[in-house]
Protein backbone atom coordinates (compact mmCIF):
# COMPACT_ATOMS: atom_id res chain seq x y z
CA UNK A 1 0.00 0.00 0.00
CA UNK A 2 1.14 3.25 -0.88
CA UNK A 3 0.90 6.53 1.50
CA UNK A 4 -1.83 9.04 0.24
CA UNK A 5 -0.29 12.27 -1.06
CA UNK A 6 -0.27 15.36 0.81
CA UNK A 7 -1.24 18.07 -1.38
CA UNK A 8 0.06 21.77 -1.13
CA UNK A 9 -4.11 22.84 0.01
CA UNK A 10 -4.06 20.50 2.86
CA UNK A 11 -0.72 21.97 3.86
CA UNK A 12 -1.84 25.39 3.76
CA UNK A 13 -5.00 24.71 5.46
CA UNK A 14 -2.57 23.22 8.35
CA UNK A 15 -0.20 26.59 7.87
CA UNK A 16 -3.40 28.75 8.25
CA UNK A 17 -3.79 27.09 11.71
CA UNK A 18 -0.42 27.15 12.76
CA UNK A 19 -0.23 23.89 12.94
CA UNK A 20 3.64 23.43 13.17
CA UNK A 21 3.57 19.39 11.62
CA UNK A 22 1.93 21.13 8.64
CA UNK A 23 4.61 23.81 8.65
CA UNK A 24 7.75 21.24 8.72
CA UNK A 25 6.01 19.15 6.28
CA UNK A 26 6.18 22.40 4.50
CA UNK A 27 9.88 23.32 4.71
CA UNK A 28 11.34 19.18 3.93
CA UNK A 29 9.16 19.37 0.75
CA UNK A 30 10.49 22.62 -0.83
CA UNK A 31 13.90 23.54 1.23
CA UNK A 32 16.05 21.94 -0.99
CA UNK A 33 14.33 23.07 -4.01
CA UNK A 34 14.41 26.77 -3.07
CA UNK A 35 17.92 26.93 -2.11
CA UNK A 36 19.02 24.77 -5.10
CA UNK A 37 17.07 27.70 -7.31
CA UNK A 38 18.45 30.33 -5.13
CA UNK A 39 21.54 28.95 -6.08
CA UNK A 40 21.48 29.01 -9.60
CA UNK A 41 21.00 32.66 -9.46
CA UNK A 42 23.57 33.92 -6.44
CA UNK A 43 25.90 30.58 -6.44
CA UNK A 44 26.89 31.42 -2.46
CA UNK A 45 25.69 28.67 -0.23
CA UNK A 46 25.06 30.98 3.34
CA UNK A 47 23.84 33.85 1.18
CA UNK A 48 21.47 31.22 -0.47
CA UNK A 49 20.47 29.39 2.77
CA UNK A 50 19.41 32.65 4.58
CA UNK A 51 17.43 33.49 1.64
CA UNK A 52 15.66 30.75 1.89
CA UNK A 53 15.60 30.41 5.79
CA UNK A 54 13.76 34.23 5.60
CA UNK A 55 11.17 32.96 3.31
CA UNK A 56 10.51 29.96 5.54
CA UNK A 57 10.24 32.46 8.10
CA UNK A 58 8.23 35.26 6.51
CA UNK A 59 6.32 32.33 5.70
CA UNK A 60 5.68 31.15 9.48
CA UNK A 61 5.01 34.72 10.54
CA UNK A 62 2.58 36.00 8.02
CA UNK A 63 0.78 32.47 7.34
CA UNK A 64 -2.61 34.22 9.00
CA UNK A 65 -2.51 37.39 7.28
CA UNK A 66 -1.90 36.09 3.82
CA UNK A 67 -3.91 33.89 1.28
CA UNK A 68 -1.76 31.82 -0.75
CA UNK A 69 -3.57 29.91 -3.43
CA UNK A 70 -0.78 28.19 -4.56
CA UNK A 71 2.22 27.17 -2.58
CA UNK A 72 4.54 25.99 -4.58
CA UNK A 73 5.16 29.75 -7.11
CA UNK A 74 4.32 31.72 -4.24
CA UNK A 75 7.57 30.29 -2.33
CA UNK A 76 9.53 30.50 -5.72
CA UNK A 77 8.42 34.30 -6.17
CA UNK A 78 8.86 34.82 -2.33
CA UNK A 79 12.75 33.16 -2.72
CA UNK A 80 12.80 35.85 -6.39
CA UNK A 81 12.07 38.78 -4.04
CA UNK A 82 14.04 38.03 -1.07
CA UNK A 83 17.29 37.92 -4.09
CA UNK A 84 16.04 40.92 -5.56
CA UNK A 85 16.13 42.87 -2.44
CA UNK A 86 19.76 41.22 -1.38
CA UNK A 87 20.84 42.76 -4.75
CA UNK A 88 19.18 46.12 -4.36
CA UNK A 89 20.73 46.38 -0.97
CA UNK A 90 24.00 45.51 -2.48
CA UNK A 91 23.72 48.31 -4.88
CA UNK A 92 22.49 50.70 -1.93
CA UNK A 93 25.56 49.81 -0.31
CA UNK A 94 27.70 50.41 -2.84
CA UNK A 95 26.93 53.84 -2.75
CA UNK A 96 27.59 54.69 0.47
CA UNK A 97 30.96 52.74 0.26
CA UNK A 98 31.70 55.21 -2.73
CA UNK A 99 31.09 57.88 -0.19
CA UNK A 100 33.25 57.14 2.22
CA UNK A 101 37.02 57.54 1.11
CA UNK A 102 35.94 61.50 0.60
CA UNK A 103 34.73 61.57 4.06
CA UNK A 104 38.25 62.27 5.84
CA UNK A 105 38.13 65.67 3.64
CA UNK A 106 34.99 66.65 4.98
CA UNK A 107 34.84 65.91 8.46
CA UNK A 108 36.64 67.97 11.69
CA UNK A 109 39.63 67.01 13.33
CA UNK A 110 37.62 65.89 16.53
CA UNK A 111 35.76 63.70 14.25
CA UNK A 112 38.90 61.89 12.40
CA UNK A 113 39.09 59.47 15.28
CA UNK A 114 35.64 58.04 14.94
CA UNK A 115 37.01 57.64 11.24
CA UNK A 116 39.62 55.99 11.76
CA UNK A 117 38.25 53.78 14.05
CA UNK A 118 35.51 53.14 11.32
CA UNK A 119 38.36 51.90 8.83
CA UNK A 120 40.12 49.96 11.29
CA UNK A 121 36.89 48.34 11.75
CA UNK A 122 36.12 48.11 7.99
CA UNK A 123 39.75 46.44 7.81
CA UNK A 124 39.28 44.13 10.76
CA UNK A 125 35.79 42.82 8.87
CA UNK A 126 37.13 42.26 5.58
CA UNK A 127 40.17 40.57 7.35
CA UNK A 128 37.83 37.90 8.80
CA UNK A 129 36.03 37.53 5.78
CA UNK A 130 36.53 33.79 3.92
CA UNK A 131 39.14 33.89 1.35
CA UNK A 132 37.52 34.10 -1.72
CA UNK A 133 34.60 36.73 -0.14
CA UNK A 134 37.75 38.83 0.54
CA UNK A 135 39.39 38.72 -2.55
CA UNK A 136 36.46 39.55 -4.57
CA UNK A 137 35.51 42.63 -1.66
CA UNK A 138 39.83 43.87 -2.42
CA UNK A 139 39.26 43.15 -6.27
CA UNK A 140 35.75 45.62 -5.91
CA UNK A 141 36.87 47.97 -3.60
CA UNK A 142 40.62 48.63 -3.44
CA UNK A 143 41.11 48.09 -6.81
CA UNK A 144 38.20 49.25 -8.65
CA UNK A 145 37.21 46.23 -10.92
CA UNK A 146 33.55 46.20 -11.96
CA UNK A 147 32.09 43.12 -11.41
CA UNK A 148 32.13 41.83 -14.87
CA UNK A 149 35.70 41.76 -14.44
CA UNK A 150 36.07 40.68 -11.35
CA UNK A 151 33.79 37.55 -12.76
CA UNK A 152 35.79 37.37 -15.87
CA UNK A 153 39.35 37.88 -13.78
CA UNK A 154 38.32 35.01 -11.49
CA UNK A 155 36.26 32.46 -13.90
CA UNK A 156 32.59 32.81 -11.97
CA UNK A 157 29.52 34.56 -12.52
CA UNK A 158 28.50 38.22 -12.06
CA UNK A 159 25.96 36.91 -9.60
CA UNK A 160 28.66 35.34 -7.47
CA UNK A 161 30.75 38.18 -7.16
CA UNK A 162 27.52 39.81 -6.34
CA UNK A 163 26.80 36.98 -3.73
CA UNK A 164 30.23 37.58 -2.28
CA UNK A 165 30.12 41.26 -2.39
CA UNK A 166 26.86 41.48 -0.42
CA UNK A 167 28.04 39.17 1.93
CA UNK A 168 31.26 41.06 2.65
CA UNK A 169 29.23 44.07 3.29
CA UNK A 170 26.86 42.51 5.04
CA UNK A 171 29.97 41.58 7.72
CA UNK A 172 31.29 44.83 7.80
CA UNK A 173 28.02 46.85 8.24
CA UNK A 174 26.90 44.29 10.91
CA UNK A 175 31.16 44.54 12.47
CA UNK A 176 31.10 48.21 12.45
CA UNK A 177 27.74 48.40 14.26
CA UNK A 178 27.24 51.98 16.46
CA UNK A 179 30.68 53.31 14.72
CA UNK A 180 29.34 52.91 11.29
CA UNK A 181 25.52 54.66 12.25
CA UNK A 182 27.80 57.27 14.03
CA UNK A 183 29.31 57.93 10.78
CA UNK A 184 25.83 57.78 8.66
CA UNK A 185 24.95 60.84 11.10
CA UNK A 186 28.19 62.69 10.46
CA UNK A 187 27.09 62.23 7.53
CA UNK A 188 23.53 63.40 7.50
CA UNK A 189 24.74 66.58 9.85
Amino acid sequence: MSKPKITDEFLLKGLLKKDKKAFDLIYEMYWKRLFLYAYKIFEDKAICEDVVQEVFIKLWENAEKREIQLLEPYLFRAVKYQISNAIRNLKQTSQIDQVLPLLHTELAPDNLLELEETVEAINNSVEQLPEKCRQIYILSREEHLSNKEIAHQMNISVRTVEAHLYKALSVIKKNIGEVYMWLGLAIWF
